[in-house]
């Protein structure tokens, strides 16, 4: 008996040289069943890129999710990060904040649509964290409209500095963002202190919908780990592919 589609995916691995950064970045990109460069895909950026797909199991539910669902192929891009320095790129408050948004905008993008079929216009992008990748994914959205709208958010850590860069913004109408958060997420201790993420998500959300933003949100019980992140990755990914 042969395999079920959704399995038949290539996933490529590319390295990326970073003058923002200075250094080399790894990715990773899954390419979907029945892939043709004479087509166009519609692709998912997602920070952790290696957690994304070892842990998150994102290509085998994106190719779930276009077997069984009819969703339309997509490319998803991983960016791997350097654990080390993930607060200090992913963070506000971070050393490397800017030079990694840039890196991410400026090199990782055209990098990719340079070499893969993918769509070029934000309605197509979708980027997507969690925790502290959800916030930073919401800022390169901030930062680059033009090349992002629309952003997925799994327990996005957004931080008060966070939630001051939002509150600057006038208007928030060409933004959509899924946002879900886990109802045992009130007490958890990061590297840089302990914090309630649940109400950091409700505040956040009024935030973007006070601007304008299209906000779907939801809580569900859950913590802060890829347990809970990759059973909510479906439906937050199908929030976007059903529209």
């Amino acid at each position: 008996m042969s395999e079920p589609v959704f399995l038949k995916r290539t996933i490529v691995k590319q390295t990326l040289w970073s003058e923002h950064l200075q250094e080399e970045r790894k990715l990773r990109i899954y390419l979907p069943p029945g892939y043709n460069e004479v087509l166009s895909y519609p692709v998912v950026y997602c920070q952790d890129g290696e957690e994304f797909f070892n842990f998150g199991r994102i290509a085998t539910l994106a190719g779930q999710l276009i077997a069984e669902e009819d969703v339309e192929p997509f490319i998803i891009v991983g960016v791997e990060v350097n654990i080390p320095v993930r607060t200090q790129e992913y963070a506000p408050f971070g050393s490397r904040f800017n030079p990694y948004m840039a890196c991410f905008a400026e090199e990782i993008v055209p990098f990719i649509e340079h070499n893969y079929p993918v769509r070029r216009t934000p309605d197509e992008r979708i980027i997507a964290g969690d925790s502290l990748g959800g916030s930073v994914s919401l800022h390169i959205a901030l930062a680059y409209p033009g090349l992002f709208s629309r952003v997925l958010s799994l327990s996005g850590a957004y931080y008060p500095e966070s939630q001051d860069i939002i509150a600057r913004e006038e208007d928030l109408s060409w933004l959509d963002i899924n946002m879900v958060v886990g109802l045992q997420e009130r007490d958890y201790q990061t590297d840089t202190g302990i914090y309630d993420f649940v109400q950091m998500n409700r505040d956040t959300r009024d935030l973007l919908a006070s601007r304008g933003a299209t906000v779907s949100y939801r809580e569900k019980d859950g913590r802060h780990l890829w347990g809970f992140w990759q059973k909510e990755l479906p439906e937050s990914l199908l929030y976007f592919f059903n529209q």
